[in-house]
């Protein structure tokens, strides 16, 4: 459960699936500012000696947020989040590469 300010608002995140170095699919449900429901994927692939990471996020678009799309790049705006998030989980993961096999 998280509780912020404007921009994060307020809600609860739920694992709903989980495959070993496959799939995390979580239930994202927002009470404010806007209720809603998404799912959010992160997916593993082998790449070579790396590991490809997708992070993908879908639900159902309200009125409201129809109307946000209109005038707002939600892409771009999401987007960086997600280039964000990636970039720390990827720090996060090489960090504890090191630690565990130096």
């Amino acid at each position: 459960k998280w509780s912020g300010n404007m921009q994060v608002g307020a809600g609860k995140m739920t694992i709903v699936e989980s495959k070993p170095n496959e799939l995390i699919r979580i239930r994202l449900e927002f009470e404010k500012p806007m209720p809603g429901t998404n799912m959010a994927e992160f997916s593993f692939k082998a790449d070579g000696g790396q590991t490809r990471v997708t992070w993908s996020n879908s639900g159902d678009k309200n009125f409201v947020c129809k109307a946000m799309g209109l005038f707002m790049d939600m892409d771009k705006m999401i987007g960086d989040m997600f280039d964000q998030g990636l970039a720390n989980l990827k720090a996060i993961v090489e960090k504890n590469a090191v630690a565990t096999h130096p």
